[in-house]
């Protein structure tokens, strides 16, 4: 992972209510694994989780998944090359992620929608201090 990368990692975690840098870092490293948010949501939909996906998009409340629902979407190979990154156990990282997924992806789109070029994590993370 890149300075800036570390950077981003950094703000986000900060965005997210501090204290949060790892998760932030996953986070990262995931939609930069997957086009950006709109990529992570095109793979929730797929895998039949679109209204959750868009319950964390949308101003209402957040709807939860599963560790075993971040497992299926994401693929328990991505899983496990994502948790030996970051030196823990992949059951442990589907948990944070389900646990943190929906949070990130609605502080990450404020205005209710995922915004044109969410592809550029650094315009998305730049963005949220408009």
């Amino acid at each position: 992972m890149g300075l800036l990368d570390g950077v981003m990692g950094s703000v986000l975690g900060k965005v997210m209510g501090g204290g949060q840098d790892g998760m932030a870092q996953i986070a990262l490293e995931m939609f930069n694994q997957n086009g950006g948010i709109g990529g992570v949501l095109d793979k929730f939909k797929a895998g039949g989780l679109g209204d959750a996906a868009a319950s964390w998009v949308g101003k209402g409340e957040n709807m939860p998944v599963s560790a075993d629902q971040i497992s299926s979407v994401l693929g328990s190979g991505a899983i496990a090359e994502m948790a030996a990154k970051f030196g823990i156990d992949p059951a442990t990282l589907t948990a944070q992620i389900a646990q943190h997924l929906p949070t990130v992806v609605d502080k990450m789109t404020p205005n209710g929608a995922v915004e044109a070029g969410s592809g550029d994590m650094l315009s998305t993370v730049l963005g949220m201090f408009k």
